[in-house]
């Protein structure tokens, strides 16, 4: 994914040097030469991610990162530190101004883009979940308030992953006190057990047997009641392959053994922080706009609502992929209703819609249309990852029976789907004419098929 990169340094060189590497993985990068000057650039450019100098004249990044994470403008923005020092407690005092991450100098390429690119995909998650909470305020309703840095977590619920029962000891006489702890040295039943109850936190030793660390932090992540967990993995001075690999598919955070107490509470009180904050914002903008943006058969967003939602895509998108649409119509849907009756129809859209939420990503939107009519919104994605997931959905929807409860029994039920991307000068309604059409040619097709328009085609 491409992202912009604030890079703060008072010395030219160490920021050419970072700037050269940042371009060649096709980053925007701009730069700051002091604490102020990485302040206005936060306010004016919005940078995705900071990489911030720790060692600076007049302000240092401590300081920086503070005024950075107190205002509400620039509080989510991903800070990176990147210091010469080598002291936990530094590290602390960064984690505890609410830096996400750190970067010893010299600073390592292959650890550098895997801690990018894992905050990356955080804050794309956190961008598109305050983005709904914009659309949510322009229908009237108030955004939650930014999560302070002192809140209490002594209640936070903390599943630890370790086979070594030294370590296991270790770990719970520094963690005794600060939150509330379970220790589970299998793990596929610290899995069960996550999948049965929600955690704030759960810590991963890298060296697990029982599956490995990796293959266990990699279900977590593909298990629909636990891929929104934060993952603190813990691993060795000499595991930085396999900690390159545990942040790309997924782990949150880290802690290097030996472990120094204060630093692994400061991380695990970061986590907590930002696993509460995400869930504060989805409880908030579930509850407060179930009524308002919701069709009440299938639970899907409504019509209205997405409509407003894709135009704040298109005006504040700055993906070089774009937006990609996909409307949904049910094939023949009037002859289930003129059959078998308006209940029986009810049900069959209710599991459509079930079926469409189950195959798409996390930051995409379903929405019903109206009828029998649905749409999916992917933000940050071309047309050709769009064919992909519409040909998920063609088989997910027409591959398997729907189960009714009246004596009906099972229907098949097939769909015809239209798909684009949107364009630099798209607006919402263009981009939703330009699926309409394709949607238009695949059922006068045959249905039971996909039609691509891409915005480059004759009648677009």
């Amino acid at each position: 994914m491409t992202a912009r990169i604030l890079v703060v340094d008072d010395i030219r060189t160490n920021i050419k040097v970072l700037e050269a590497k940042l371009t060649s993985e096709y980053y925007e990068v701009i730069t700051a030469g002091s604490g102020p000057e990485a302040l206005d650039a936060a306010h004016g450019q919005k940078p995705d991610l900071i990489l911030l100098d720790v060692m600076m004249p007049g302000m240092d990044g401590f300081e920086v990162c503070r005024r950075l994470k107190a205002d509400p403008d620039t509080a989510y923005i991903p800070v990176i530190m990147v210091t010469a020092l080598g002291d936990p407690e530094d590290r602390v005092q960064g984690l505890s101004a609410g830096a996400d991450d750190f970067l010893t100098k010299p600073v390592d390429d292959i650890a550098m883009f895997a801690r990018v690119r894992s905050l990356l995909r955080v804050k794309l998650m956190l961008d598109e979940l305050r983005m709904r909470e914009r659309t949510s305020a322009s229908l009237g309703v108030i955004s939650p308030p930014v999560p302070g840095l002192d809140e209490d977590y002594s209640d936070a619920s903390i599943l630890l992953v370790e086979d070594n029962p030294r370590d296991q000891l270790r770990l719970q006489r520094m963690i005794e006190g600060q939150f509330r702890i379970e220790i589970i040295a299998d793990g596929a039943e610290a899995l069960g057990r996550a999948r049965q109850k929600e955690y704030d936190s759960v810590v991963v030793s890298l060296g697990l047997q029982t599956p490995d660390g990796l293959r266990l932090c990699s279900q977590f992540r593909t298990t629909e009641e636990t891929r929104n967990v934060p993952i603190l993995l813990l691993v060795g001075p000499d595991d930085q392959k396999q900690l390159v690999k545990g942040l790309e598919i997924g782990v949150t955070d880290y802690v290097v053994r030996p472990i120094d107490r204060n630093e692994f509470i400061a991380r695990l009180r970061a986590q907590v922080r930002r696993k509460r904050y995400q869930d504060r914002l989805r409880d908030h903008y579930q509850q407060s706009m179930e009524m308002a943006v919701t069709d009440p058969l299938t639970s899907l967003y409504n019509r209205r609502y997405m409509a407003s939602h894709l135009s704040t895509l298109l005006s504040q998108s700055a993906s070089q992929h774009g937006t990609a649409v996909l409307i949904m119509d049910l094939d023949h849907f009037k002859r289930i209703n003129d059959t078998h009756g308006h209940p029986v129809g009810d049900e069959v859209l209710r599991e459509i819609g079930n079926r469409i939420v189950r195959n798409i990503r996390g930051i995409d939107m379903a929405c019903r249309y109206g009828g029998e009519e649905f749409v999916v919104l992917m933000p940050d994605t071309d047309i050709d990852s769009a064919e992909v997931v519409a040909s998920r959905l063609l088989h997910a929807i027409g591959d398997k029976p729907v189960t009714v409860k009246a004596a009906v029994g099972e229907l098949l039920v097939t769909c015809s789907i239209g798909c684009t991307s949107s364009s630099d000068k798209d607006t919402a309604d263009t981009l939703l004419r330009r699926a309409d059409k394709a949607l238009y040619e695949a059922k006068s097709d045959g249905r039971n098929r996909i039609v691509y328009r891409r915005s480059d085609e004759s009648g677009a």
